[in-house]
Parts: structure tokens; C-alpha cells; sequence
């Protein structure tokens, strides 16, 4: 399957990494972020073309949707997460935003982007939400309400396009270190950004998940992916995560087992 693919949040981290993914499996991809000088480097290097569209701007949304004629496969990647402060001592600011990028631009992106996906053959959205949106942690009560709400959405699309041949796919990352979202969550605190990842063998990369989102994309369209869970080995689950080595770095399968 080719066609043209938009990805949201595609400046850096798994955008980036599902831009690339994209542009190699034969997609014709649409990079789509508010960092306009980070997309036209990611379009220099991949062929993608590069719209500068902050998500969380309806108009800007509507004006890019306007001047596109196909989209075969929307990924709303566009998210983050701030602070880590108790619900008791939250800012409020930070939960609007979080809800403003994560559900609200997932929203206003699946909407404008619906018509085209219905004038093709098939389209497929998908979805990157956490595996916050099915398990809270102390801290994380803001991120995790936003991602709950954007598992919400995602599920209620999926019932509401039942009869129509466009697949609605979630993609759930674990653990994933990126260049910049523990930095941005702990307001450029690189100290407490690097203790999120501390003696983690393997953490996800941004190519991991972008994997999985191709992986899902690249299924014949009457297959359809529900849900897709992707933790690292070390991450059993949200509260069960191994600090410490897994594998042989001297054994060449070991070093290949987990990227």
C-alpha cells in the first residue's frame, strides 16, 4: 500500500522517526509540525515535504487541510507531557495544554482530514497515545487524563466509522527515550530528564515505535489493529521496570535482539 501520509509532531522523536519510516516504505509524506526550520531539514533529507501547522490552531489546521488534495493515512503523533507535580500542587495552565496538543489537536486534525480519507479506497488513522492512557502514576495525572482521552476518542471513532473503509489504529508506546520529551516534561531539567532512563537496557527509540506504526499501515486494509502495546523488554509494566543489564553487549545476537 502507497499513498500519501500525514504525520503530525514530525519535527523530532517519533514523528520524525514515522516520517522516515514512511518516505522508505513508499509513502508520499506530509510532515506536519510547528518547527518550521527542524521540517524543512527533516524534507531536505527524506523527500517528505515539510507544513509548518501548529495543531492546536483550528484555522491553521483548516488552511492546511484546505490545500491538500489526498490523504490515504492520518498519524497523529503531535503530543507531549508537562511537569510532574501531584494533582493537589498541578498547574492548571499545563493540563490545558496537554489536553489542547494531545486531544484537542488529535481532534481537530482527524476531522478536518476525514473527508479525504473517505474520497480514497481506504484510509487509516492512527493514533500515538502512551500506556498512560490505560494506567495512572503518581505525578502523572495530567498527561495520563489527556492520553485517557485521546484512547477515548480513538475507541469512539472506530465505533462511529464501523461500515466504512477506514481503520482506526492506536499505537501504545512504554518507555521510549527521545531526544526531547523528558527534557520538555521536566522543563529542560537534564539531570531529572536522564534519571527517567537510568540503568534501563534498551529503552524504546523513536524507530521502534515508528516500526510499529508502519507495521500497522503496511497490514492489508481489511486488517486493523485495535490496540498495539510496545514496551521494552525491561518495562514488564508501568510500575515493573528492570535497572540493569539484559544482554551480552560482546554477543553480536544479543546486541540484535533489541534495538
Amino acid at each position: 500500500m502507497a499513498g500519501t501520509a500525514v504525520v503530525t509532531g514530525a519535527s523530532s522523536g517519533i514523528g520524525a522517526a514515522t516520517v522516515r519510516r514512511l518516505v522508505k516504505d513508499g509513502f508520499d509524506v506530509v510532515a506536519v509540525a510547528r518547527r518550521a526550520d527542524r521540517l524543512h531539514h527533516l524534507a531536505r533529507e527524506t523527500g517528505a515535504r515539510a507544513c509548518r501547522v501548529d495543531v492546536t490552531d483550528a484555522d491553521a489546521v483548516r488552511r492546511f487541510t484546505d490545500e491538500l488534495d489526498s490523504c490515504d493515512v492520518l498519524v497523529n503523533n503531535a503530543g507531549g507531557a508537562l511537569g510532574a507535580d501531584h494533582v493537589a500542587a498541578g498547574s492548571a495552565d499545563d493540563w490545558e495544554w496537554m489536553f489542547s496538543v494531545n486531544v484537542m489537536g488529535t481532534l481537530r486534525m482527524t476531522q478536518a482530514l476525514l473527508p479525504l480519507l473517505r474520497a480514497g479506497a481506504g484510509g487509516t488513522v492512527v493514533t500515538v497515545t502512551s500506556t498512560a492512557a490505560f494506567t495512572t502514576y503518581e505525578g502523572g495525572g495530567g498527561y495520563s487524563a489527556a492520553k485517557h482521552a485521546q484512547h477515548a476518542l480513538s475507541e469512539t471513532l472506530r465505533l462511529e466509522l464501523c461500515g466504512e473503509p477506514i481503520r482506526v489504529v492506536e499505537v501504545v508506546p512504554g518507555l521510549v527515550k527521545t531526544e526531547e520529551f523528558a527534557v520538555n516534561r521536566m522543563r529542560g531539567d537534564r539531570g531529572r530528564a536522564a534519571a527517567v532512563y537510568e540503568g534501563v537496557d534498551r529503552p524504546l527509540t523513536a524507530d521502534d515505535v515508528a516500526a510499529c506504526v508502519a507495521l500497522a499501515v503496511g497490514l492489508p486494509q481489511h486488517v486493523n489493529i485495535d490496540r498495539l502495546v510496545v514496551r521494552p523488554l525491561a518495562q514488564a509494566a508501568q510500575y515493573r521496570l528492570h535497572r540493569g543489564p539484559l544482554f551480552d553487549a560482546a554477543d553480536p545476537a544479543a546486541r540484535g535482539a533489541v534495538r
